[in-house]
């Protein structure tokens, strides 16, 4: 999953440590107890990891910014509704799949998008 941007990398590696320990947590019976804790980590952490992306993509004048861009917007939006729900009605089997699914969206964009990314501006072509 290392991209080669030191911290485009480092920021990935905050999230799926998150999305670990919840693992963790439900492999040992303490998963309802850390669903809700880790959507709302999420939710916050990639507001952050998504601006410091989109600030290297205007710094570097990265051609594909916007379709990037629009993925980001899309994506917050869907963790922070995830995170709202768990909220609002507990944590529960369908919010973990929930969370499963936005981590496997997550892998995907990063195999591909964030991939491409970081060799643009390490080599300043795709």
């Amino acid at each position: 999953m290392e991209t080669g941007n030191d911290l485009i990398d480092s920021e990935h590696r905050m999230l799926f440590d998150a999305i670990n320990d919840l693992m963790d947590a439900c492999s040992s019976g303490q998963g309802r107890n850390k669903i809700g804790e880790t959507a709302d980590f999420l939710a916050d952490y990639v507001d952050k990891h998504f601006a410091d992306e989109e600030d290297l993509q205007r710094k570097n004048h990265y051609p594909h910014y916007q379709p990037h861009h629009n993925f980001h917007v899309n994506y917050k939006q869907k963790i922070r509704e995830l995170a709202n729900s768990i909220r609002a009605d507990g944590p529960s089997v369908k919010s973990l799949g929930g969370i499963n699914t936005q981590a496997s969206v997550l892998i995907n964009h990063i195999r591909h998008e964030d991939k491409r990314l970081a060799a643009f501006l390490k080599n300043g072509t795709e």
